[in-house]
């Protein structure tokens, strides 16, 4: 397998996030660069992720943690596993599944670690991004396909940003007003269902979101409510609607995938 990585992730991303199978501006002919016939941890760096899966016992789903994610005969199922045409690592969550105590929504999703195994839980300051090639290959009504997530520093269950993607094909930031609550929404894209698209999430200078979309850059402030929470990132299908059935649900099928802090 060939393997191009962006020099800029050099130092960054091989040791703190992803694999970098193209540049965030890719299209899906660079899905070629993966191998389709190994694990996701086969063509991605997964020692720095922890996988969630929408099965368990009610209220505390599945995790997998790095050390069976990694390699080419790594842990994969059929919420979780390397399309065998084009190598996408893909993620299936359906409408009916396991969810946590605080989501009516089941999810197939990576949780950011830190090397060492323990939870990724970095502070605002600095330069944290996160970079995804994707496709939203079917989805009933809405998924979120990346997130900043609240770590420590208080009580407070919520995400800092959830990046949303539409069964409209619409692609829109939800960014929350405070810890205790309450999301604004901004319409940031469009790109048709089954469409290659590229997104970098980051926080830079401690109170700014900078949210890139298909090469189109948009800041938003960070309320200064946050400033006491660590931060750790999420990707893959966090399904945003929920019914009775197994078969209807999001699948999304990621091409890259990195991390890095500075």
């Amino acid at each position: 397998m060939r393997i191009r990585t962006l020099l800029i992730y050099v130092t960054t991303a091989t040791a703190a996030g992803g694999l970098a199978l193209t540049t965030p501006t890719a299209s899906a002919s660079t899905a070629s660069l993966a191998s389709p016939s190994v694990a996701p941890g086969g063509n991605f760096d997964l020692s720095v992720w922890e996988l969630q899966e929408p099965v368990g016992s009610p209220g505390s789903p599945t995790t997998i943690p790095p050390s069976r994610l990694k390699g080419a005969n790594g842990f994969q199922d059929a919420y979780f596993y390397t399309d065998t045409r084009d190598g996408a690592m893909t993620f299936w969550a359906p409408e009916k599944g396991v969810t946590t105590p605080n989501s009516h929504y089941a999810r197939s999703e990576l949780r950011e670690m830190n090397r060492d195994g323990s939870p990724a839980n970095w502070s605002l300051s600095g330069t944290h991004r996160l970079d995804a090639t994707l496709r939203v290959v079917s989805v009933t009504s809405n998924v979120c396909v990346g997130q900043i997530h609240l770590g420590t520093g208080g009580s407070s269950t919520k995400p800092l940003l959830e990046l949303y993607y539409r069964s409209s094909g619409d692609i829109v930031l939800g960014t929350e007003n405070s810890p205790s609550g309450g999301q604004t929404r901004h319409p940031v894209g469009h790109v048709p269902v089954g469409k290659t698209w590229s997104y970098t999430i980051g926080v830079s200078g401690g109170h700014t979101i900078d949210l890139t979309v298909n090469g189109t850059t948009t800041h938003y402030p960070i309320p200064s409510s946050f400033n006491g929470y660590k931060q750790y990132f999420k990707a893959g299908s966090y399904n945003q609607s929920s019914s009775d059935s197994t078969t209807k649900g999001a699948r999304v099928g990621f091409y890259e995938l990195t991390v890095s802090h500075a």
